[in-house]
């Protein structure tokens, strides 16, 4: 049984890298395009890439948030830009309540929000459930990153199928696997559209001080001494000293703070039990 890539393997189920998503058809990008636009954008304000992205793809884009501190800047941004934008984000069903709290605060700060939350095919998580139990991701890293695959990954990459460009909340100083990204990439775990990261040189600091002087609502569970924010049962406080991403999944030692949605995490077991709970889905 050979690894496999938790995005590569989900980029199967979404039709294979090299073909647009299913939107409005615009012409993609290709990896030389992309780096060209990277360096064109790269010290400019976020704005100004989310505008061009918004002209070039639009209705075919879509903005994607877990609702921390980078999603609700973003969609300010984005908002202002175009209130019909579409912003998803994946309801995994293990949010903490705040989540929703912070959700209702966004719908009547911005009118008419177009906002999808994305949820899991219910009988493939009956089925992990079944089979591993409801907190399967304490045992060990491979059934935590099924458990981030069924809920997490795969609503994803169904919708991307949709789209011909995501803008996500990825900065450089986040976590060690994000130190590299560029504002404009060609996604190739989700059918080679383009992904784009305006957010991307910003400090934590910067991000903060935009969502203060603006006023933007915020998730109220970083009052409380959260810096990364996931789902409830893999999220916690982190203690002094800690880094940012130290409250995901505190109980793994030497496993990627990573759920596969951004970055593809190599496993030997994760291809197996998604053949054992979901089938000849999984090609």
């Amino acid at each position: 049984m050979s690894a496999q890539a938790v995005g590569s393997t989900e980029a199967s189920m979404s039709g294979g890298a090299g073909f647009a998503g299913a939107g409005a058809g615009a012409e993609l990008i290709d990896e030389l395009e992309a780096g060209e636009l990277s360096v064109e954008f790269e010290g400019q304000e976020p704005q100004e890439l989310l505008e061009w992205a918004l002209e070039r793809f639009s209705p075919a884009i879509g903005l994607s948030t877990a609702f921390q501190i980078d999603g609700v800047a973003l969609l300010d941004m984005a908002y202002e830009l175009d209130p019909s934008i579409q912003v998803f984000s994946m309801d995994t069903g293990r949010l903490p309540a705040e989540t929703f709290e912070l959700i209702e605060q966004l719908r009547e700060r911005y009118p008419g929000l177009n906002l999808e939350l994305l949820s899991p095919e219910p009988r493939h998580v009956q089925a992990m459930v079944a089979r591993h139990g409801p907190n399967l991701f304490y045992q060990q890293v491979e059934k935590r990153l099924l458990c981030c695959n069924i809920r997490k990954v795969q609503p994803l990459t169904r919708h991307l199928a949709t789209l011909d460009a995501w803008i996500t909340g990825l900065r450089r100083d986040q976590w060690a696997t994000r130190t590299d990204i560029r504002k404009v990439e060609i996604d190739h775990d989700h059918g080679a559209i383009v992904k784009l990261n305006p957010l991307a040189e910003w400090t934590e600091d910067e991000v903060w001080d935009y969502v203060r002087e603006r006023e933007i609502p915020y998730h109220p569970l970083y009052d409380r001494g959260y810096t990364s924010i996931g789902c409830a049962p893999c999220t916690r406080a982190i203690a002094p000293g800690e880094s940012g991403r130290d409250g995901r999944w505190w109980w793994e030692q030497n496993a990627p703070k990573e759920c596969g949605i951004h970055c593809a995490v190599e496993t030997g077991g994760l291809e197996h039990e998604l053949h054992a709970i979901i089938g000849e889905e999984v090609q």
